[in-house]
C-alpha cells in the first residue's frame, strides 16, 4: 500500500474543476484575480452575516464565504448608510474567497475592497442552498483521506470487489474473465481509494490517462473500452468486498463453511474480506461472482452459513430429543 497525501487546493483549482450535470458549480470570477492562488484548507462554508454586523469573534475566515440574498441586502443597507468598516475588516482576514449566489452582484465599493485585499470574488447562478450542497460534496471528495493500493477493482452484480494478491497470482486474468461475462472494470493495477463521509470507500483509477487499460502477461496492454465497449467500464465504485487471491497452501486451513468472517481495515473502514486459494482447476471468476451474490444476500439480511449452522443445530436438538424420548422405560 502506498500513502498519497493531497496537494494544496486553491481557488483557481475550484474554478477549473470540470464538473457535469448535478455537480456543476457554474462559477465565474468577478474580481480579485490576483488572489486565485489562495489555498482552500477547510472543506466547509460560512455565511458572514454576523461578521458584516461587526461581530468577528469566532469568525470562520478559513472557510469559503457565501453571500446570499440576506447578506447582499445587508451589504446594500450598510453601504447606503456610508458604513464600510465591517467590509474593510472582512478583507483584513486571509479568507479564501467570497462567492455570491443566485447571480447576485456586489457593489463597486465591495469589489474595490476585495481587489485591495487580494481576495477573489466569485459568482454562481445557483441558489445558495443548491450551491452549498454541491460544493460541500465536491470539497468532501477532494479533502477525503486517500491512498493507493495495488489491485484490480471490478463491479460484479453491482458489488464493488477489490482483487488483491501477489504479483502474477492472476488478478488481471480473473478481472478479464469477469469483463467477458458482462461485468465492469473500474481500475487495474493501481487503485486510488478515498474515504468519503468517514464510512464509505470509493475506488477509481489512479491515472485517468491510462485508465481502463489492462496488462495481461503474454498479451501486453489492452484497452478494455475499445475491446468490450463503454458498457464494460465505469469511472468509480464503492469498495464493498475484498477478495485476496493467493497460491494454494496445502498446510493452511481455509474456511470451508463461511462462519469465520474476515475484515480488512482501509482508511479506518472495515471491509469484508475473502481469502481465495488459487490452483489449476479452480474457476476463480465463478467463485468471485458467487461471492458477490452472497455478499448481496448478506446486505439483505440473509446469511447462508449462519442459516446452515442453525439448521444443523435444530436437527441435532431434534435428534437428541427423539433419542431421549425412545430411551425412556417408563412408557
Amino acid at each position: 500500500m502506498l500513502g498519497n497525501e493531497p496537494g494544496a487546493f486553491s481557488v483557481l483549482d475550484l474554478l477549473d474543476l470540470d464538473l457535469k450535470e448535478q455537480n456543476a458549480l457554474s462559477l465565474s470570477c468577478l474580481a480579485g484575480r490576483a488572489g486565485l492562488g489562495r489555498p482552500i484548507t477547510v472543506p466547509d462554508l460560512n455565511r458572514p452575516g454576523l461578521a458584516l454586523a461587526g461581530f468577528y469573534e469566532s469568525f470562520a475566515w478559513q472557510r469559503l464565504q457565501i453571500f446570499g440574498k440576506g447578506e447582499c441586502a445587508y451589504l446594500a443597507k450598510i453601504e447606503a448608510e456610508g458604513s464600510r468598516e465591517s467590509i474593510e475588516k472582512l478583507f483584513s482576514y486571509a479568507i479564501p474567497c467570497c462567492i455570491f449566489t443566485s447571480s447576485l452582484l456586489p457593489s463597486e465599493a465591495f469589489l474595490a475592497a476585495a481587489e485591495k485585499g487580494g481576495c477573489p470574488i466569485l459568482s454562481t447562478t445557483l441558489y445558495s442552498s443548491d450551491f452549498s450542497g454541491r460544493v460541500i460534496r465536491v470539497l468532501a471528495d477532494i479533502f477525503a483521506p486517500k491512498m493507493t493500493m495495488h489491485g484490480v477493482l471490478v463491479e460484479v452484480f453491482g458489488i464493488g470487489i477489490l482483487l488483491v494478491g501477489d504479483s502474477g497470482v492472476g488478478k488481471s486474468e480473473t478481472a478479464l474473465e469477469l469483463i467477458e461475462r458482462g461485468h465492469r472494470l473500474v481500475a487495474d493495477d493501481v487503485v486510488e481509494v478515498r474515504c468519503v463521509n468517514g464510512s464509505t470507500l470509493i475506488g477509481q483509477g489512479a491515472n485517468k490517462v491510462i485508465g481502463h487499460h489492462m496488462e495481461i502477461r503474454g498479451l501486453g496492454i489492452i484497452n478494455i473500452t475499445h475491446l468490450f465497449g463503454v458498457g464494460a467500464i465505469r469511472d468509480k465504485k464503492q469498495i464493498q468486498l475484498i477478495c485476496q487471491l493467493e497460491d494454494w497452501d496445502p498446510n493452511k486451513v481455509y474456511d470451508r463453511i463461511g462462519m469465520d468472517e474476515l475484515y480488512q481495515e482501509i482508511l479506518g473502514v472495515q471491509i469484508p474480506k475473502l481469502e481465495i486459494p488459487v490452483k489449476p482447476g479452480r474457476n476463480i471468476p465463478i467463485i468471485v461472482e458467487t461471492a458477490s451474490m452472497n455478499e448481496r444476500l448478506k446486505k439483505m439480511g440473509y446469511h447462508s452459513a449462519k442459516e446452515f449452522n442453525q439448521n444443523i443445530m435444530r436437527w441435532l436438538e431434534s435428534e437428541n430429543a427423539r433419542t431421549l424420548y425412545f430411551s425412556r422405560d417408563d412408557y
